[in-house]
């Protein structure tokens, strides 16, 4: 009885495995439950950024270092000498997050709960490295978090918990990013008490219903003005801050942001540009119409709509998109 008793009372012993600032809520809520205990932190290496490219550390590994905590940052996470920590450090748990590499089948095994995951979506939808991105683009009204105890593949492992929520209709991809991952710190924190206490069960996810969410690419962030306005701009939520939305204007490159028109424009060719009342409009799928708020032509600031037709002495008529 004693040992049961002792067994009940003592702290899971977890390591946390994580990188963006998507992760940091959840380690900073994890370390203030009594019932925990961090006794590691694993992030990526520290990368070289911005113009200087002095090496910056991950929002995961300030948060630790803010906290005390030990921060290991192995270079390949599927070396030997990555194996012999972990199991130095004999976790009953390891939450991971956002992480940025693939955890290798010999690792899995190794805490007796397993490696426990929170995935941006609400799985089997979007499985992949940009979820949220992706149920934006896609003009999806609801998204949310999975916990999922992780496998072999990509994002195919049991389920465990769900959390929803509504996308805002103008949410981009920062904003709905930020909310999810406040949710997701006490879906994880429900998640792993209920582990502890064998009383949470674990479901599969049904292939058929899979869909994917690859890592965005640069040309992802290309308007085509093919598409109906509305999909338009829900790309250009998705896509910032990065790729952002550009598209061609007189054989150079701009950003643009904007939103849907209310109104039509039956018969014009797509990226074709007509002024209405000050505003600048632009030709889209479906006799739809987008209206330009800024605009920023490589090598120039942002301007916005009436600034951009003034230097560029822009015509009625002329055309986005061509090259």
């Amino acid at each position: 009885m004693v040992g049961e008793a002792a067994e009940k009372t003592r702290r899971l012993r977890m390591v946390f495995c994580g990188t963006p600032q998507f992760a940091v809520p959840t380690l900073k809520f994890l370390l203030t439950q009594p019932d925990f205990e961090i006794v590691s932190v694993i992030t990526q290496p520290d990368r070289p950024s911005g113009r200087g490219m002095q090496l910056k550390f991950s929002p995961v590994k300030e948060a630790a270092l803010a906290a005390a905590m030990p921060v290991h940052q192995p270079e390949k996470i599927r070396a030997a000498e990555s194996r012999a920590m972990i199991e130095q450090l004999a976790p009953d748990v390891i939450v991971i997050i956002a992480y940025g590499q693939i955890i290798p089948a010999s690792l899995l095994t190794i805490p007796r709960l397993g490696w426990i995951n929170l995935h941006g979506s609400l799985l089997p939808k979007y499985r992949g490295a940009a979820p949220i991105q992706w149920a934006i683009a896609n003009g999806e009204t609801r998204t949310g978090l999975t916990s999922m105890r992780i496998d072999a593949g990509m994002d195919t492992g049991e389920m465990l918990l769900t959390a929803q929520t509504q996308i805002g209709a103008d949410e981009t991809t920062p904003q709905l990013a930020e909310r999810l991952a406040e949710m997701g710190a006490p879906l994880m924190v429900k998640t792993l008490r209920a582990l502890a206490e064998g009383t949470l069960l674990s479901h599969p996810q049904q292939k058929d219903a899979a869909t994917y969410a690859p890592l965005l690419k640069k040309e992802d962030g290309r308007i085509d003005w093919n598409r109906p306005a509305r999909e338009i701009y829900n790309r250009m939520r998705a896509f910032t801050p990065w790729p952002g939305s550009f598209t061609a204007f007189r054989e150079t490159v701009c950003q643009i942001m904007g939103v849907p028109a209310p109104s039509v424009n039956p018969g014009a060719i797509p990226g074709t540009i007509r002024f209405s009342e000050g505003a600048l409009l632009v030709a889209c799928g479906e006799a739809t119409e987008f209206r330009v708020l800024s605009v920023k032509l490589a090598g120039w600031q942002v301007s916005d709509t009436p600034d951009f037709a003034r230097s560029v002495r822009l015509t009625e008529g002329e055309r986005f998109g061509e090259t």
